[in-house]
């Protein structure tokens, strides 16, 4: 079987490497400071493959192929060197959550029907469900395993705790498909768990194998999980405002599987009541919603405009929760993560 080249894990978008361009004082991207230990971590995963059966190695292989921003690894590696210095312990954490990551991937694609991920064919598509199903579980059973080497209960346990997180949030959002009483607590708790977790558990167990304290660990947790909030509200922005030829993905396709994200739910809130019928219906009866009729009207750019505003909020409380590690190059890209994403959020209602 080949095995395709991996894609570039630094960046989320053509628009970053844009960015890495224009960036003020000619400064790298975030990412670009740990790219030799990213560059490890790629080699640890690719790695992994050998510890399967011969005969599932390459299916495994082909998975570690065509996933990839690396962003959970990428703040792993930060907060280690944030916080004293990188080791392999931060690598290998990494490695852990980014298999995590994978697994849910090839899992949503089941769950979505989808049949491309960056532009190659996912695992459901090219060996049916039944198959793709095992796959994640393989990869969830392999990463809990390498959890195990730490020797330590408490990490095991939170990287436990993560996967059951990310599982749960995914079934909360799957049984909520549809659900036109779905409130925007019910909103948050959700992404808290499907992306959250594991932007928290990244930043919070690089903290503990780094040796800073309770509340310290504490804090960059916090930064992670408001940061993973973040992001998927930028996403769920994206999915309404985003161009596919830029963005490199299909959009707009949340609303016809029956997502509400924050920008449709504060649309749902501050409509017209002859609006929110239209759009109530066509979502229950599972029929295209004419966006681009709604663009310009009071109530869409307001529910966007809400909907960047607390994201830009998260984003401020990100950048508090650094306020426990001592000024570094670090600690500066855990910072400017924060801005660059603050950059996109902006964009999104221009």
């Amino acid at each position: 079987m080949q095995v395709a080249a991996a894609p570039d894990p630094w960046i989320f978008s053509p628009a970053m490497a844009a960015f890495t361009a224009t960036s003020p004082n000619n400064s790298q991207f975030p990412f670009e400071l740990v790219r030799p230990d990213l560059e490890k971590v790629e080699i640890a995963i690719r790695g992994q493959v050998r510890d399967f059966d011969s005969a599932v190695e390459p299916y495994i292989a082909y998975i570690c192929n065509t996933s990839g921003k690396r962003i959970r690894p990428a703040l792993a590696i930060l907060i280690g060197g944030a916080a004293g210095g990188v080791n392999e312990d931060h690598r290998k954490i990494g490695v852990i959550l980014e298999l995590i990551h994978m697994a849910t991937l090839v899992h949503d694609d089941i769950i979505d029907g989808a049949t491309a991920r960056r532009s190659m064919p996912t695992a459901n598509a090219k060996w049916g469900n039944a198959l793709a199903v095992l796959l994640g579980d393989a990869l969830f059973s392999h990463a809990l395993t390498l959890a195990t080497d730490f020797n330590s209960i408490d990490i095991c346990r939170k990287v436990g705790n993560a996967a059951r997180e990310v599982c749960q949030g995914e079934i909360l959002q799957t049984q909520r498909r549809f659900d036109l009483t779905l409130s925007k607590e019910d909103y948050f708790r959700v992404i808290e768990m499907k992306t959250g977790a594991l932007f928290a558990a990244a930043t919070g167990l690089a903290a503990a194998v780094s040796g800073l304290s309770e509340s310290e660990q504490a804090s960059l947790a916090a930064y992670g999980m408001k940061l993973g909030t973040a992001y998927q509200i930028y996403d769920d922005c994206l999915d309404l405002v985003g161009l596919e030829e830029v963005v490199g993905k299909t959009l707009g396709t949340d609303l016809a599987k029956g997502k509400l994200t924050l920008p449709i739910l504060n649309l749902l809130e501050s409509a017209s009541e002859s609006q929110r019928e239209l759009i109530n219906k066509r979502i229950l009866e599972q029929e295209e919603i004419d966006l681009p009729q709604l663009v310009g009207t009071a109530a869409y750019e307001n529910a966007l405009e809400s909907s960047v505003g607390t994201a830009l909020d998260l984003l401020e409380g990100c950048r508090a929760d650094l306020g426990v590690l001592p000024a570094s190059e670090y600690k500066d890209a855990l910072v400017q993560i924060t801005r660059f994403l603050e950059t996109l959020l902006r964009k999104c209602r221009n």
